[in-house]
């Protein structure tokens, strides 16, 4: 898989969101500031007007410029966070060939990063209880014999899983944090839209 997947990807990535975005607007009203899909939405027009320099880039350079961007861009926490990732992503994947081995390591090393760069973990609702079951079971589904399909599958789960869970938390980082147990009951807005791109992604990648 070549990096002129990249505009397919981003362009549904960004028409999800949009399906969505009623629901991650109430979600971030309730526990934050309500900002973070315009934010995510402002990041990712970015990369977008970048699609065709970005197919004429390996991985991991891909990766970095939008990295670079979406930090520049987004703003905020969130912008900090996903420019964390992917420019660790691209410093996993650099001179390496992206097939899936190497894409589930350089994945869970680039979660590894938003956790340092949070300095948060599992279970304190955030988007890292999204992306910490996705990166251990893309590393599971690598070390096994299982096809692609499932293996995408099985991301799929584990995203929505870990999604699901931040609604019984009481959250510990961010303005959420101040809500105490009101915040039980809610997803975090975060866990949402990381998952809506996770099962974007590999709806793509089956096809």
């Amino acid at each position: 898989m070549t990096t002129e997947i990249i505009p397919s990807l981003l362009a549904s990535i960004k028409q999800e969101l949009e399906v969505n975005s009623d629901e991650i607007v109430l979600l971030d009203k309730t526990l934050g500031d309500g900002d973070h899909l315009a934010n995510l939405q402002r990041g990712l027009e970015a990369v977008i007007k970048q699609q065709e320099e970005l197919t004429q880039l390996d991985w991991s350079a891909a990766f970095m410029k939008m990295g670079m961007t979406l930090m520049s861009t987004m703003g905020g926490a969130s912008g900090s966070l996903f420019g964390t990732f992917f420019l660790s992503l691209s410093k996993a994947s650099k001179n390496k060939e992206l097939d899936f081995a190497c894409f589930a390591e350089s994945f869970y090393q680039a979660v590894e990063s938003v956790k340092q760069r949070g300095k948060s973990n599992i279970g304190e609702k955030t988007m890292l209880d999204t992306l910490i079951p996705s990166a251990l079971t893309l590393k599971q589904s690598a070390d096994s014999s299982e096809g692609l399909k499932h293996a995408l599958d099985s991301l799929q789960t584990a995203a929505t899983a870990g999604m699901e869970s931040t609604k019984d938390m009481v959250a510990t980082k961010g303005r959420a944090s101040f809500l105490g147990d009101k915040a039980i009951g809610h997803i975090d807005a975060g866990a949402r839209t990381t998952q809506l791109i996770i099962c974007t992604v590999a709806d793509a990648l089956k096809k």
